[in-house]
């Protein structure tokens, strides 16, 4: 291997390991992340305000707040080294009178005079220590003495004290003199009218999204074979324009429908007719063998009619209305005992789900006749939670291989040793039963049994 294929070799494997640490930052982000809609457009909304507002205040503090509080303390500096230059040039104010007038009436400060000594320890520091920092450095450049300050014990002064000569010169100075107090003010103002503009922006933003969750449980509860009377377009122009859509489909949907039940119900009729004009006929013939073997195809026939409308109507032209689970399972244990079969029945959880009744009864009643052409004990358990309905039929007899679960579902699809090879039968047992669970929302899979045969598993949403 060349030096430029080695290299070339490198190159691609830091790159996959690059990709690949992206996709796991990626990854990590979007675990963060909320996943429904009206969280995701507050944190839209909210994440730039908050970086502005942390931008503004920022500037705020380092240009407005920062500056005006340097400026003040170095005025009120000022003051304090003007009053110790008349304190030194007019050595013959014995008691200070003058510097104590001059400084209430001039400067608003209120000056006072200790014995020399030595001033204070220092004190405890605040938090947000900025008038402490800039009266210290004022201090240091202008007046070049010892110094004491406090700006912690009284909230409205400020008190410094100068080291002099033969005295100690205490000085009582307002807060608001030497500190821009009126960035409360600004930072309460800044939050109370984003929490507002927030509030505002919530509601409307409750409007805006609540059509969406609308339209979703519209079509939610089509998909389940249910309707949903009060539901007409609302919000924004786009989710009218996809709830118009939504309507639209579901009326061809619907009108294909009963165009195809109207069809099958001529089909029928004319069909029936046929048949029993044939019945009609062989009952004038007489009793024979070749007559009783003509009976018979004709009654083959008929059920195979049956199955035929069965599959192609589905479960149309029927409500979802609140169904009492825990008794249809019974209904259908006690059919499977007066066939001569072993059969076990048990629920959990509420039994009332709001189903197709007699369409889901059939489903259930499709995948338990498999079980009873094929096995001797059956076992049906159903269970209710806040999600699911979960019905699943247990039998001991010889099963279904895995790679052929999927192709008994397929219509008219008859396998020799498939579970849906029944005799005379049309093969359209399970996949009735899978149309039906399917336009309930749910689906039915097949799985082994702990009894040993087959296992079907039906699950629908409640």
């Amino acid at each position: 291997m060349t030096t430029l294929d080695t290299g070339l070799t490198l190159l691609r494997s830091a790159a996959g390991r690059v990709s690949a640490a992206n996709g796991r930052l990626g990854n990590a982000f979007k675990g963060w992340m909320p996943t429904g809609l009206y969280a995701r457009a507050l944190l839209i909304m909210i994440v730039p305000m908050v970086i502005l507002q942390s931008v503004v205040a920022g500037v705020f503090m380092e240009s407005h707040y920062n500056t005006v509080t340097r400026r003040l303390s170095t005025a009120v500096v000022q003051d304090i080294a003007a009053l110790i230059d008349v304190y030194k040039g007019y050595p013959q104010d014995k008691d200070r009178a003058q510097i104590r007038r001059i400084a209430q009436q001039r400067l608003n400060l209120v000056v006072d005079f200790l014995p020399a000594g030595d001033i204070p320890p220092p004190g405890p520091k605040p938090f947000f220590n900025l008038l402490d920092q800039s009266l210290s450095v004022q201090i240091g450049r202008q007046i070049h003495r010892p110094f004491w300050i406090d700006t912690v014990g009284n909230s409205n002064l400020v008190e410094i004290r100068i080291v002099l000569d033969d005295a100690v010169m205490r000085v009582f100075a307002e807060r608001s003199a030497a500190y821009a107090s009126n960035s409360q003010i600004f930072l309460f103002w800044m939050v109370g009218t984003s929490t507002i503009l927030l509030i505002v922006a919530v509601l409307f933003l409750r409007n805006q999204v609540r059509p969406i969750l609308r339209l979703a449980d519209a079509a939610e509860s089509f998909g389940k074979g249910r309707e949903a009377p009060n539901f007409r377009p609302r919000g924004a122009r786009e989710v009218r324009r996809a709830a118009h859509a939504f309507l639209e489909m579901k009326a061809r949907v619907e009108r294909t429908m009963e165009q195809r039940t109207a069809m099958l119900a001529g089909v029928s009729h004319d069909l029936r007719t046929i048949l029993t004009r044939f019945k009609l006929e062989l009952a004038l013939i007489g009793d024979s063998p070749e007559v009783d073997a003509m009976r018979k195809d004709v009654d083959e026939m008929s059920g195979m009619l049956e199955d035929y409308l069965a599959f192609a109507r589905g479960d149309s032209g029927e409500n979802a209305q609140p169904t009492d689970m825990a008794l249809a399972l019974e209904e259908l244990r006690s059919d499977a005992e007066r066939d001569g079969h072993q059969a076990t029945v048990a629920f959990q959880g509420l039994p009332v789900v709001t189903v197709k009744p007699a369409a889901f009864k059939r489903c259930l009643a499709n995948l338990v006749s498999n079980a009873a052409r094929h096995a001797q004990t059956i076992s049906i358990n159903g269970r209710r939670d806040h999600r699911y309905l979960t019905v699943t039929i247990d039998d001991d007899g010889p099963g279904i291989p895995p790679d052929k679960r999927e192709d008994v579902f397929k219509p008219f699809l008859r396998l020799d040793s498939a579970r849906n090879q029944d005799e005379g039968g049309t093969g359209l047992g399970l996949a009735i039963a899978r149309d039906i669970a399917r336009s309930h929302g749910g689906d039915i899979t097949l799985a082994d049994s702990p009894m040993g045969g087959l296992r079907a598993i039906v699950r629908v949403p409640v």
